[in-house]
């Protein structure tokens, strides 16, 4: 009897998360036409003199899932504390770095994460939000009646539209890290029936701030070659398409690898991970990197084996280093860019540049990998090609938090 109690009372996570959705979306309905009669009877006992923007707490509100993204926010927090411009940053991370950093315009609050932080970020009342996360408007995070203008920043200088589907469909603006990202969202736009966004190119504030750490980086004293796994996650990533056969003939080698898994596997992809782990618990030439930052691991790397990841730009941008990737033919269908059309996974422009500026390793090399990577070099030709792809895909070097501040300033002042 009690068994078939818990079991009516059982919610599967995909209903939960619609219930969830659905009790968030009441409430803020019921919130905000509490605020409106509020602010009506306010307006109404002031004789209309009441403030046009009551209600809006904070002009700008920054929202970070969590302490991954700190390098992506940081040089726009120090922006507005040089302009003594106050905003509130909200994360989903105890301990994240904001909480040690010595300012003064800059509150911060930490939110939690899940259904609780979207309890929050679903009431913000703010001029202007800036944030990484997609999907606004698609699942659990809303758009809240009193948040003027949605700000999406690019987090890598990869296709805007390897997102999963509609991940930025919603947003008032989205910062891009070059021009190039422009035509694909604008494509999307006019297939969907979507409102032109703005787009305004102001580049990459994380491989601002690792260009110049990568200055103060101490040289190992014994280097030993060094080939680091980099992926991306999900079905079509090259650990979970690959694992141990491409793993096992570069262990053999006898080189330090390192292998550096996509954050997100972590939460999508334990069982794989904890499987790789084990079978390599007790092999001294494997390391595995679950730091936060990238940074140390792509230095130690003399190259680089990757899938479609971002982080190959990382590499190839700020080390002038060569990168291996196994060309998977990747599933479009839960990405942005499957709408593009069926050449999709061939046009992009970073599947484009990394057959110029990358070597394939083929399945069917796996064994030779050894003497394949041996003779991989920097030609040339590469050199060239990767110096166009990071003019293309990185501008305004050294530039993008003044550029994102001077955004962000320029939508409060149009509203004022």
């Amino acid at each position: 009897m009690t068994r078939l109690y818990f079991n009516l009372l059982y919610i599967d996570p995909g209903t939960g998360s619609m219930l969830f959705s659905i009790l968030i979306g009441a409430a803020a309905t019921l919130y905000f036409l509490a605020r409106a009669l509020i602010i009506k009877a306010k307006v109404a006992f002031s004789g209309g003199r009441a403030a046009v923007n009551a209600g809006v707490s904070y002009p700008y509100i920054i929202y970070s899932e969590g302490k991954q993204y700190w390098n992506v926010f940081k040089p726009v927090l120090d922006e507005f504390e040089k302009r003594e411009e106050t905003l509130l940053y909200l994360t989903s991370q105890g301990d994240d770095p904001v909480f040690t950093g010595e300012y003064h315009f800059i509150k911060s609050e930490f939110i939690g994460d899940g259904n609780k932080a979207f309890a929050r970020l679903n009431f913000l009342s703010a001029e202007v939000v800036l944030m990484t996360t997609p999907g606004l408007d698609v699942y659990q995070l809303k758009r809240a009646k009193t948040v003027k203008h949605y700000v999406h920043v690019l987090h890598a200088p990869s296709d805007a539209t390897m997102y999963r589907m509609f991940g930025i469909d919603y947003f008032d603006s989205i910062l891009l890290t070059g021009d190039y990202q422009a035509r694909d969202i604008r494509i999307l736009e006019q297939l969907r029936n979507l409102p032109e966004k703005q787009l305004i190119t102001v580049g990459c504030t994380y491989l601002d701030v690792y260009a110049e750490k990568i200055k103060q980086l101490p040289g190992e004293v014994e280097h030993p070659f060094t080939v680091l796994v980099s992926p991306s996650w999900g079905a079509s990533g090259l650990l979970a398409r690959y694992g141990t056969k491409l793993l096992d003939p570069l262990v053999n080698t006898g080189w330090r690898i390192i292998i550096r898994p996509h954050p997100q596997s972590k939460k999508s992809e334990a069982q794989m991970l904890e499987s790789l782990t084990e079978k390599y618990k007790n092999t001294a030439n494997v390391l595995w990197d679950y730091e936060r930052e990238n940074i140390y691991s792509l230095a130690k790397a003399d190259i680089m084996i990757s899938d479609f990841s971002g982080i190959i730009f990382d590499y190839i941008f700020l080390f002038d280093k060569p990168v291996m990737y196994v060309k998977q033919g990747i599933d479009l269908r839960p990405y942005d860019a499957d709408d593009l059309g069926d050449n999709a996974g061939e046009e992009l422009w970073q599947f484009k540049t990394l057959r110029e500026i990358g070597i394939e390793l083929k399945e069917e090399d796996f064994g030779a990998i050894g003497t394949i990577i041996t003779r991989a070099s920097d030609s040339a030709e590469l050199k060239e090609a990767l110096h166009k792809a990071k003019e293309t895909a990185w501008q305004y070097q050294g530039e993008a938090g003044k550029r994102i501040v001077d955004f962000m300033i320029s939508l409060t002042e149009k509203n004022a």
